[in-house]
């Protein structure tokens, strides 16, 4: 269950939820922009700031905010260094981070907001959620380049603004069994997913039901299906080395984060071989991560997809220079 949903299931149970995110963070904090934990005030929890100490102190410290009716919002630095005089959150990792406490109440603009936010997770819509001492709004105008944006004076001047959307979005180019398992790993890993198959009424694609969206379609024309961008990932796994090849071509100059392609060492050198006379420089496939995956001796279509996400994880934490 997702935190929004976590929410609005507790509002409709005319329940209070104080909403717990990092809006900021710096050094090696636990806690990352943007991670969320959700407190009922049946003291159910979901999500998490950073875990360890500081994290359960949280937890209490939300749970006596239930005996106020209600409280102004406000944000909450913990510093991760023992020697700091003030802040201190009891953990040694070094780095801090900055907690919003936010309180959403079974009232119904805040419900209407919940039941938006939703919708546009569900359908991958990209608006904005945004948070400050005033309240929170939905569908700004304000047009953000990164997912997240905060803006922080003190604990009581503050700004935090958040693209309610998937953060990363994975196409797979393929809908047979190993497509199947990779939607549900990446699924699971925060990914929405698109699966692509040009074959009509093929049981593996009817069958997966983890997929945020399954297509049909000519694969000539795939790149049309294809956006670029940092947080786009690439799969091509279709049963034919034709396919493959083709689908490649149509997007080998696509600006993509990850593009994979699934098969044999001999297979993939002699698609390489054919690229290359076609006019495809070295270059051009060096952005290619084939065979695909991080080589841990895979067979099963279940360990190929861990094999697969654990490459595409790879990519997605490496630090820039």
């Amino acid at each position: 269950m997702n935190i929004w949903k976590f929410i609005s299931n507790h509002l409709n149970e005319n329940r209070r939820v104080i909403l717990l995110i990092v809006i900021e963070s710096n050094g090696s904090s636990p806690g990352r922009l943007g991670f969320k934990m959700a407190i009922a005030d049946n003291y159910q929890i979901l999500g998490s700031i950073g875990g360890g100490i500081m994290e359960h102190a949280m937890v209490e410290y939300a749970k006596k905010l239930f005996v106020e009716k209600s409280f102004r919002p406000f944000a909450k630095k913990q510093v991760h260094n023992t020697e700091s005089k003030k802040h201190q959150s009891g953990m040694i990792c070094s780095g801090e981070q900055t907690i919003l406490f936010y309180q959403i109440k079974p009232i119904v603009d805040d419900i209407a907001i919940m039941s938006k936010v939703i919708q546009c997770v569900k359908d991958n819509c990209k608006s904005i959620l945004s948070f400050s001492p005033h309240g929170m709004k939905f569908g700004s105008a304000l047009k953000l380049e990164q997912h997240f944006k905060s803006d922080i004076k003190n604990e009581n001047v503050w700004e935090y603004h958040e693209k309610i959307s998937f953060k990363n979005e994975l196409y797979i180019i393929g809908g047979g069994h190993v497509g199947q398992a990779l939607s549900q790993t990446m699924v699971q890993l925060g990914f929405y997913v698109t699966v692509f198959d040009d074959r009509p009424m093929l049981n593996t694609m009817e069958m997966n039901s983890f997929a945020h969206k399954k297509l049909v379609v000519d694969y000539g024309e795939i790149g049309n299906y294809i956006p670029e961008g940092e947080n786009i990932y690439v799969v091509i796994m279709t049963f034919k080395h034709v396919s493959d090849k083709d689908i490649l071509h149509r997007l080998l100059k696509k600006r993509c984060k990850y593009i994979g392609l699934m098969g044999s060492k001999s297979k993939v050198e002699k698609i390489f071989a054919e690229s290359e006379k076609l006019g495809f420089t070295g270059e051009d496939l060096s952005r290619v991560h084939s065979p695909i995956g991080i080589s841990i001796k895979s067979e099963t279509p279940e360990e190929i997809a861990i094999s697969i996400a654990a490459e595409i994880i790879l990519i997605k934490n490496k630090k820039t220079s």
